[in-house]
């Protein structure tokens, strides 16, 4: 089972895209590190208050996927920097 799902985030007082790299660089590196998930930029990259990222986790199970997405997801949601704004899963 292959668990997808996209975010899109607000980041909150950041005035470049500089700025913005180094905050997206850090979240998704510990997300990488921490949980069993490929991550990636896959929109807004030219806006540096806006990002949407992909996640993406394979499984035996639907529940085991789902289970790592939404940890993910809770652990991206702890981080002050930013706020999520839409979440889209799919499941193939």
């Amino acid at each position: 089972m292959i668990g997808y799902v996209e975010c899109e985030f607000r980041i909150f007082e950041t005035s470049s895209l500089k700025e913005k790299r180094a905050v997206l660089q850090r979240t998704m590196s510990r997300l990488k590190q921490k949980f069993n998930v490929s991550v990636s930029e896959i929109d807004y990259q030219d806006m540096w208050q806006r990002t949407k990222i992909a996640i993406v986790t394979v499984s035996s199970t639907q529940f085991s996927a789902e289970r790592e997405l939404e940890n993910s997801l809770r652990f991206l949601d702890s981080f002050p920097e930013w706020e999520r704004l839409d979440t889209i899963y799919e499941w193939l």
